[in-house]
């Protein structure tokens, strides 16, 4: 017998996650990674460089540079809400943490924009359950708000959101605003002024952080979908076409404004072509929306007779429309991060067909996997401490050199809590406790929350070390007295940032007549330099790089000419 909708759902399958808990879930999740560190590279120092420039008044608010280098992505909004936050906080707090406040909003946002993306989504006509013959079916709003919280529980348990979720980035701010378009062109057919909202904010925010085209493109897959409905309410059907010509001008307007900002830039670019490019983007589809996608692809399957639908079709759109760009722009990651939120919402559809077969290996392979990640992070802390086990100590020696780990009570009470509270949630999912729809999800967000939470306690010092450029700006000033003169050629953005930021150290670009009697030059650029530079001027005094990055060397000059 065909069904009307592949979803047969009980109304004690609908049961809420109850709030405090989910609460406290999510606080775990967005918190670690924006506290406790320093700006990581590349990236997150780079955007963290162009927030203190234009917190200090030395560039334009409207031309971000950075010792007079532009930023690689053609974004303004977050460098502003960075430099903004910067000059708010008070001395005390640092400026590097003082920029991530908004950033950590708008991870915030993000989340809550998913749930709600979805909830709307669930209350479509053709997203309902079966009606049974005699009643028990599941309740619409109580149906809605439980494949909310499974939505929710798929966007965490992503792999790939986890590191640039937490980054001061404009890759942050752009999948912040994809949701909040999202959740707008969701909520269209149940509310009026809060999509309105959501839409001009999300879509001037995408356009502001660097995609206005993104911004462009769901806009108008929304006015499409408003268009398309055959609702058999006229009423309903004059007030969708309503929505799609006022989308349309949403869209135009926003069009106009990044053009007016000259934000739009021709980035689209085919891989070359090769076997080990497409395996290497093959690969990253593959862990990056895990394991979202498998359930996505499940859903598209059982749900395929209501393809059209508001439901499928908007996530869908959402989706391919991320894909596609991932593979036709460099920053394939970063770009496929704004597909998360829609691809988690298509995730959550899947819940109401699975079988309880299916569902239990789900279980089973997320509590092994995590389980055994939870437990590496675990020992390599041990033996960061003390020296045992003895392979894992000496992994971490050869590839963190000079490193010396420190104690924190706070950071290992924290830990401690968190790996309490899996071994407890392992336990109450291995009970009796199956009723709920977004069972399944619970232990795949749970365990990537886990090791996160771990990473960024047990592991900060660490990670610190490595991916930090303290260790770097140190062997600087250890050759120049802090507060000297350098010129610089060559640099990435990030070392610009961190030398700047880092170290009380004057920079300035190099010139044919030298005004400083240091030169800091990248390794990569030497060949450059030497065909437009005497260098018979300098004298190359030593060649330093980050213990952890050899291949992240900076060349440091002596000036000995006349």
């Amino acid at each position: 017998m065909n069904q009307p909708t592949p979803a047969i759902v009980t109304q004690t399958a609908v049961r809420r996650l109850p709030r405090l808990a989910l609460l406290l879930f999510c606080l775990a999740y967005v918190l670690p990674g924006f506290i406790g560190r320093e700006p990581w590279k590349n990236a997150d120092m780079t955007a963290f460089g162009y927030m203190a420039e234009l917190a200090s008044g030395a560039s334009h608010w409207l031309h971000p540079t950075l010792l007079g280098q532009p930023p690689e992505f053609d974004a303004l909004l977050p460098y502003w809400l960075g430099a903004w936050a910067i000059q708010l906080a008070p001395p005390w707090i640092p400026a590097d943490f003082a920029a991530r406040i908004p950033f950590a909003l708008l991870l915030a946002l993000t989340l809550v924009a998913t749930w709600y993306g979805v909830y709307y989504l669930a209350r479509s006509p053709q997203a309902q359950p079966v009606t049974f013959a005699f009643g028990g079916e599941a309740q619409p709003t109580d149906y809605a708000r439980a494949m909310a919280d499974g939505g929710l529980l798929a966007l965490i348990a992503c792999l790939g959101l986890a590191q640039l979720s937490h980054e001061t980035t404009p890759a942050l701010a752009q999948v912040g605003f994809t949701a909040l378009t999202f959740y707008a062109l969701a909520a269209i057919p149940w509310r009026t002024w809060w999509p309105i909202f959501g839409l001009l904010l999300g879509t001037s925010g995408l356009a502001l952080s660097g995609a206005p085209a993104m911004a462009l493109l769901f806009s108008l897959a929304g006015a499409a979908l408003s268009l398309a409905d055959r609702s058999p309410d006229p009423a309903l059907r004059r007030r969708h076409r309503y929505w799609a010509g006022g989308i349309v001008l949403i869209a135009l307007g926003t069009a106009a404004m990044a053009w007016a900002l000259e934000a739009f830039r021709w980035r689209i670019g085919l891989p070359a072509g090769g076997w080990r490019d497409w395996r290497s983007l093959g690969r990253l589809l593959l862990w990056f929306t895990w394991p979202a996608w498998p359930l996505a692809c499940w859903t598209l399957w059982r749900w395929r007779r209501q393809l059209g639908s508001r439901h499928v079709a908007l996530p869908l759109v959402f989706v391919v429309t991320s894909v596609i760009t991932t593979l036709v722009t460099p920053s394939s990651d970063r770009s496929l991060l704004l597909g998360l939120p829609a691809l988690a919402a298509l995730a959550a559809f899947a819940l109401p067909t699975l079988q309880r077969s299916v569902a239990a290996l789900i279980d089973w392979f997320t509590l092994l996997f995590f389980s055994a990640c939870a437990l590496v992070i675990w020992v390599v802390w041990v033996a960061m401490q003390t020296g045992v086990p003895a392979k894992p100590a000496a992994n971490v020696a050869r590839l963190a050199p000079g490193f010396e780990p420190s104690f924190s009570l706070v950071a290992l009470v924290v830990a401690l809590l968190a790996t309490l509270s899996w071994a407890w949630l392992v336990r109450w999912r291995a009970g009796r406790n199956r009723a709920a729809i977004w069972k399944s999800l619970v232990l795949p967000a749970a365990g990537a929350a886990l090791c996160w939470l771990l990473l960024m306690t047990l592991w900060m010092p660490l990670l610190d070390y490595a991916r930090g450029y303290t260790p770097l700006v140190r062997q600087v000033v250890r050759q120049i007295d802090d507060g000297g003169c350098v010129e610089i050629h060559g640099l990435s953005r990030g070392q610009v940032a961190a030398l700047r930021y880092h170290s009380r150290l004057k920079l300035q670009p190099v010139e044919l007549k030298p005004s400083c009697p240091w030169l800091a030059v990248g390794a990569d650029s030497l060949a450059a330099l030497t065909a437009a530079l005497d260098m018979r001027q300098w004298t190359l005094q030593a060649n330093l790089h980050p213990p952890a990055d050899a291949a992240d060397n900076v060349l440091l000059f002596k000036h000995v000419g006349p």
